[in-house]
């Protein structure tokens, strides 16, 4: 119970937090536009996406507080311990990963959904090659950090494992549906708890849950699972890196087909069929079937997880 409450403390102080300061942000950004010629750009930004930084710079700043009062304190707690068998679990990972979706990829192209794009030149697939590899690295790391290493590492002290896996596997699904949303009109002191519920429907949108939805919380549960299985974070971020690199290159080495997609394939998206829901499905039974050896942890991961936290 302290757990829950500690991360819905976090998360309510991460939307209530960012909706009353992303006004007074974008009024001094309003300001600081009309009279810093360098800083110009900040006077014609929307207000959904002041709302949008302050939503993350909050995510971001309480994360320390949330660690030290989970009792996550260590490398090795938070799920980067396991030096020894780093790359490895991270190859494997992002085999696993780049191997599941492409097979989401190339039923699209199969059925006719989509056809490849013959457009783009060498030094095109190498920029959007090079732009992907960048993105899915970052937001591998992130997400796997913030997902699994906290909130799933501190759910899991508290609750049984399966209560854990599926918890944070929901969190994780849901934000990703957060629907973008803009404010018109003037911004007031509330504007920013005014859009909040708005954002929050995304979560809930029929067409966001089925099977999207149930999709990334099949997707997110089998990354915990890998965690708790390895003992580190190595292999969950390889295979979120790779599901994130077709994500983002999809639809650019790709054109609309002749057939649509409808339920069972989707669409451009890779993850609103039932197809790909199969795909996350199978995955979730391989990586709880696959003899995984749990690496014996390093002198420096040993002393890491000793040390209490500062």
């Amino acid at each position: 119970m302290r757990t829950a409450g500690l991360l819905s403390i976090y998360f309510l102080g991460v939307l209530l937090g960012g909706a009353l300061l992303a006004p007074m942000l974008f009024q001094l950004g309003r300001w600081l536009g009309g009279e810093v010629g360098l800083l110009s750009g900040l006077a014609s930004q929307p207000f959904h996406r002041y709302l949008n930084r302050c939503l993350l710079i909050l995510a971001l700043a309480g994360l320390w507080p949330l660690i030290r009062a989970c009792g996550l304190g260590g490398a090795a707690a938070l799920g980067f311990g396991g030096a020894t068998e780093r790359w490895r679990r991270l190859g494997l990972g992002l085999v696993a990963g780049f191997g599941s979706l492409s097979l989401v990829a190339l039923a699209l192209v199969a059925t006719g959904v989509r056809d490849w794009n013959a457009t783009p030149t060498a030094l095109g697939l190498l920029t959007l090659a090079g732009k992907a590899m960048l993105t899915a690295g970052v937001v591998a790391l992130m997400e796997e950090f913030l997902f699994r290493g906290v909130i799933f590492g501190a759910l899991r002290q508290s609750a049984s494992l399966l209560a854990a896996i599926v918890t944070s596997a929901v969190i994780y699904s849901g934000l990703h549906f957060l629907a973008r949303v803009e404010h018109p009109g003037a911004v007031a002191w509330y504007s920013g708890l005014m859009l909040l519920p708005r954002m929050l429907e995304g979560m809930l949108a029929p067409g966001n849950l089925w099977p999207a939805g149930l999709t990334l919380a099949v997707g997110g549960a089998a990354l915990a699972l890998a965690y708790q299985r390895t003992g580190s974070l190595w292999f969950s971020i390889g295979l979120h890196a790779g599901w994130v690199f077709w994500l983002k290159v999809f639809k650019s080495l790709t054109v609309p087909g002749l057939k649509p997609g409808g339920a069972l394939w989707g669409s451009e998206k890779l993850i609103d069929g039932w197809f790909a829901l199969g795909v996350m499905v199978a995955l979730l039974v391989g990586v709880a079937r696959w003899p995984w050896p749990v690496p014996k942890p390093s002198v420096r991961d040993e002393h890491a997880s000793r040390q209490p936290p500062s």
